[in-house]
This record gives structure tokens, C-alpha cells and sequence, in this order.
């Protein structure tokens, strides 16, 4: 039930997300978190910025009334869900961008000048990681 992944900074996709808040499949019969996975590993490989966040895909992040989530997370570092993206490579850009100021930083908190605009409006939860609470 589980597979065993890197323990680096990771963005999860939820591969079974809608494409948007009306609408489960695109025009072409797939799933939104099909297509903002395949646009994530697409700018993540044009992108020697990104070598160190991995990019990787699960079913269902349950977090089923929003559409398009991730799950940023980290060793030793708070978590996130983010949610309501468009599919495409903006947003991909957007959350992968986050993502590299997350990785760098101390506990998994980016100071929201450092916040790309794609992901402002877009956070669900934080959650702590195993062994700690947040302050």
C-alpha cells in the first residue's frame, strides 16, 4: 500500500485531482492531477533550479473539495497542502518555485515576500512534521 520514495524535498501531486471546481476530466477525458504532474516534471526538467526537489504522484491527497493539490514537504519541516491550481505549466513554475525557497529553508517557513504570486490564495494546511509541533 505504500511505496518507499526519497526522504528530500518533495512536491506530491494528487494524480486523481479534477481539473477544476466544475469540471472532473479536460476536454480530452483526463484528470487535472495528470496534467499538473506532467507539467511539474516538464518545467522541473528545463530547469537546473529545480534538480533538487523531487517530483512525485499518489492517488487521491483527499483533499477532494479543492482540485489540483499538492503536498509540499521536507525532513524535519513543516508541511503543506496547496490547492486550486490550473493544470498548467504557471502553476507548476509557481509551486515548484515555492518549493525551492522551502527547501532552503530552516524549518519549512518561507517569509511571504519570498512567495511567488501562483501560490498566494492557494494553501489548505500546514502540518507538523513527525515529532514536532509548530510554533
Amino acid at each position: 500500500m505504500l511505496t518507499r520514495v526519497a526522504d528530500g524535498p518533495a512536491v506530491v501531486a494528487c494524480k486523481t485531482c479534477r481539473y477544476s471546481a466544475d469540471a472532473r476530466d479536460d476536454a480530452q477525458g483526463v484528470r487535472g492531477g495528470v496534467r499538473l504532474v506532467a507539467a511539474l516534471r516538464e518545467v522541473q526538467a528545463g530547469d537546473t533550479r529545480y534538480a533538487g526537489i523531487a517530483v512525485q504522484e499518489m492517488p487521491c491527497l483527499f483533499a477532494c473539495q479543492d482540485h489540483c493539490t499538492v503536498h509540499l514537504r521536507a525532513p524535519d519541516k513543516v508541511g503543506y497542502v496547496l490547492g486550486r491550481f490550473a493544470p498548467d505549466e504557471q502553476s507548476a513554475r509557481a509551486i515548484l518555485d515555492y518549493a525551492v525557497h522551502y527547501a532552503a529553508s530552516d524549518f519549512g517557513r518561507v517569509p511571504f515576500k519570498e512567495w511567488p504570486e501562483g501560490v498566494k490564495g492557494h494553501f489548505i494546511t500546514r502540518t507538523p512534521p513527525p515529532g514536532y509541533v509548530a510554533e
